[in-house]
């Protein structure tokens, strides 16, 4: 049975904490479950104070990082912050955490930027680390990159457990967060450290139904418990969905058939795009969407339409 849609948007900026928070409450009164946020270091708020202070301003909208990077913060800090959020918010956080895949930011920060391997290692252990923390239970950790000595997390978090998000592209990954996650968001395969044209091209509907089939393998049995999600960057109500989709293929490096058809893209009348998103979800899934940018006042009308249904 279908899992009932929830719909994001992920945006990142505000000029101050007025415009910020009315953003917030705008995107709460027209019906998205959820505020998403990355976690780069280009201009953008930082994604902690940012989800409390989006929390601090509406009473239902659930705050998200999509998806904090592993690398930088240590484990023990991530799950002290996550659980104070989660219990200033009232329950509403949703930490979704990933591996790092930006390399300008790595350049930027001087943290080292370790090949794809060594930053899945690293995150496996943060994900267990941090998991453990949130459980309440003391924890002892001995791995190769951390190491947590009788620690009990605090404070408690209001949910129990804390839903974990985690976002991925490649085979290792989405494995790991088949294993561990409640929520795992779908993406391109940042591999690369950049999106290029090899990335976009990982975002098709073929490379799609491979990493769905990654994450039934690895997941066994709960896979039916698992919400899957996917960040939609490509956002445009229009009534001229066949000329749009010319327009921006050259961006994707697809043809415009398959711009219509890459789940991180809606092109269309809100009429079309509620047809591709049920069909997506048929297809693939996808039950929880994220709408990237500040453009979502105009997917209003799709989410009245299909949220909870």
């Amino acid at each position: 049975m279908a899992k009932k849609f929830r719909f994001g948007v992920q945006t990142s900026r505000g000029r101050s904490r007025e415009e910020w928070q009315e953003k917030a409450r705008k995107i709460e009164g027209l019906g998205f479950s959820t505020l998403f946020i990355p976690d780069h270091f280009d201009d953008q708020l930082a994604p902690m104070p940012a989800m409390m202070a989006a929390a601090d301003a509406t009473s239902t909208l659930r705050v998200a990082g999509l998806v904090l990077d592993n690398d930088y913060k240590h484990p023990l800090v991530q799950a002290k912050e996550a659980a104070t959020l989660d219990l200033l918010s009232g329950g509403r956080l949703e930490l979704g955490i990933g591996a790092g895949w930006m390399e300008t930011d790595y350049v930027a920060s001087g943290i080292p930027y370790d090949r794809p391997g060594v930053r899945i290692s690293r995150f496996a252990e943060g994900l267990t680390i941090i998991k453990g923390l949130l459980s309440g239970e003391p924890v002892n950790f001995s791995g190769k990159y951390y190491t947590i000595t009788n620690h009990t997390g605090t404070p408690k978090p209001v949910q129990n457990p804390v839903p974990i998000l985690v976002g991925g592209g490649g085979k290792r990954v989405l494995s790991l967060a088949a294993r561990e996650a409640n929520i795992i968001s779908v993406n391109f395969n940042l591999a690369p450290g950049a999106v290029n044209r090899e990335v976009m091209n990982t975002g098709d509907q073929t490379s799609t139904a491979e990493k769905i089939g990654w994450i039934r393998e690895a997941a066994g049995s709960r896979f039916d418990d698992i919400e899957l999600s996917v960040t939609v960057f490509v956002c445009i109500v229009t009534d001229d969905q066949k000329g749009m989709a010319e327009r921006v293929s050259g961006g994707f490096g697809m043809s415009a058939e398959e711009v219509l058809l890459t789940p991180h893209a809606v092109i269309g009348s809100a009429d079309q795009i509620v047809d591709a998103l049920q069909e997506r979800r048929e297809k693939f899934g996808f039950s929880y969407v994220a709408f990237s940018g500040d453009g979502f006042e105009a997917l209003a009308p799709v989410v009245k339409k299909l949220a909870g249904t």
